[in-house]
């Protein structure tokens, strides 16, 4: 049977910008045509924003890769009208459990409380996620939308000016040019284009290796994340089980620094290293395997003139937590709409700046993350593995221990805390939705709080009087009426024991600005510096 990270998708074909006597200029090119830079060609062209996909490659990812896809992505996905047929074919997981030797120290639940569409997380190979993305793009050039993906067409070269990005593209047919007025490059942490403009990142390189494993197998392990501190089977080290579609199974083996990858990898030392955890009579496949090394860094800027970085391309972080391609998507989510709005002239491209502001917080925030759990998980010391090992002693009986395990802070979405773009705060409203907060979902009349949100300016209006829409710069404010005791979930997370409220959302789902009361004039100016006009 042929896999689908072996079937071309987006084949080469000749474009009529390889016959142009001059190079053709297109409004937006995205460099990449994996998760990132797909997520941000379909928000861009759902707009009606004219966007060119250009990826040396034709096919999806080999190997699952990223799998692991949380509660705030995935609601961005829905977003993007593809999130449904996603989380129908992953492996649904809220819950994970952590060993210390061959014992359970403990076990957590990632999302606890109820009135949520979408669960914790969902385990899904990194091919079919992006097969569903190929496939959204395909609906929307059935739709009439401007959006194009262009298989085995690599950036070799760009030259910046002051309005565009000039690139030289190399096909099987020979090289051609086209220019940009915005370029966002997605293509990744080996990233050319951050390469040909001479940009790097900063950060830290941690001295250890995993080896993955993606093993097809018949097993009734539970779906939910399980990991090894110091296993039997992996004396030392730590391993972690992650179930995915098709009876594959991800399987990671922390192996050290001083290795000779080359013997890692042979499949004779894989099989040994999977009999040992599994059992010397276990069945199994090898689908993928690879070894890879923590990397916590980023660029000191994510805008470089009409370059935009997101993804790897920016910012690159340790596998543990699952917040390489979470936080890519949540790249894209801030940028497609400040975008749009500057390319449409009603805002300015300082606007811009805060995308880089932003998701630089947001990535400070996973490299801190990620950084803590590399060193709980590989100590580089005698006496730190002495307290970590203490730690998981006590956190058998005691429950004050749990929360300093770390076994990989899993992903959870950034509130844009300090940002120039927010508001006015009131804070006798629930802490949790504070301006900078992606709006935390919660079941309304007849659905869900966030089928109703995003992709323009909303004000959320709670037992307030309101008009039913504003209009400031060309930019519009649309009203939408809640009951606030529609849901317990809704009041508790949007009112709290106010008896009124009124939200002004960003396109993003973020909270911009709240009040008690509503003053128009108070809504303008908010929405004003939500869009740096202020």
């Amino acid at each position: 049977m042929t896999k689908i990270f072996e079937t071309p998708l987006y084949p080469y074909r000749r474009s009529a910008d390889q016959d142009a006597r001059t190079p053709v200029r297109h409004p937006v090119v995205v460099i990449g045509a994996g998760p990132v830079g797909m997520a941000a060609a379909i928000d861009l062209a759902r707009h009606d924003v004219p966007v060119v996909i250009l990826d040396d490659n034709d096919k999806v990812s080999y190997g699952s890769r990223a799998i692991c896809f949380a509660k705030r992505p995935l609601e961005i996905l829905d977003r993007l009208g593809c999130g449904e047929p996603m989380v129908r074919k992953g492996v649904t997981w809220n819950t994970g459990k952590v060993f210390f030797g061959d014992e359970e120290t403990y076990r957590f639940n990632l999302l606890p409380e109820s009135g949520h569409k979408r669960p914790a997380f969902i385990n899904l190979q990194q091919y079919h996620f992006e097969a569903y993305m190929v496939q959204r793009i395909r609906e929307l050039q059935e739709e009439g939308r401007p959006i194009e993906i262009r298989g085995r067409n690599a950036v070799s070269a760009l030259a910046e000016h002051d309005d565009h990005v000039r690139l030289e593209i190399d096909t099987p047919e020979g090289p051609y040019n086209i220019e940009a007025e915005w370029l966002i490059a997605c293509d990744g942490a080996g990233s050319s284009t951050r390469r040909m403009l001479g940009l790097d990142f900063v950060g830290k390189v941690f001295e250890d290796n995993f080896l993955i494993a993606d093993v097809i197998m018949e097993a009734d392990f539970p779906p939910e994340r399980w990991f090894w501190f110091d296993p039997p089977f992996n004396r030392g080290q730590s391993a972690l089980l992650h179930k995915q579609p098709d009876n594959l199974w991800r399987i990671d083996f922390q192996i050290g620094w001083n290795i000779d990858r080359e013997e890692e990898l042979k499949e004779e030392n894989i099989r040994r290293r999977l009999h040992a955890m599994l059992g010397e009579d276990a069945k199994f496949e090898l689908e993928w395997t690879s070894i890879y090394t923590f990397q916590c860094r980023r660029m000191e800027s994510f805008r470089k003139g009409r370059v935009l970085f997101a993804g790897d391309a920016a910012h690159q972080v340790s596998p543990f937590g699952a917040r390489g391609a979470n936080s890519g998507l949540q790249d894209t989510d801030n940028l497609a709409w400040k975008l749009r709005l500057v390319m449409e002239g009603k805002a300015p491209e300082s606007l811009l700046d805060s995308y880089s502001s932003e998701r630089i917080h947001g990535a400070d925030e996973n490299i801190l993350n990620s950084t803590r759990s590399t060193e709980f998980i590989t100590p580089k010391s005698e006496i730190s593995r002495i307290f970590r090992d203490a730690v998981l002693d006590l956190a058998r009986e005691h429950e004050f221990a749990r929360p300093l395990v770390n076994s990989g802070r899993l992903s959870v979405p950034c509130t844009y805390d300090g940002s120039p773009l927010n508001g006015p705060d009131c804070p006798e409203l629930p802490r949790r939705t504070r301006p900078g907060s992606p709006a935390p979902d919660a079941p309304i009349a007849n659905g869900w709080l966030l089928d109703r949100l995003g992709d323009r300016f909303q004000l959320l209006v709670f037992a307030v009087n309101a008009p039913e829409r504003l209009e400031d710069g060309g930019i519009e404010v649309e009203t939408i009426r809640l009951d606030p005791d529609a849901s317990p979930e809704l009041r508790e997370r949007y009112l709290g024991e106010a008896d009124g409220a009124v939200y002004l959302m960003r396109p993003d789902q973020h909270v911009a600005a709240r009040w008690r009361h509503f003053d128009e004039a108070a809504v303008i100016a908010a929405l004003r510096k939500a869009t740096g006009r202020e």
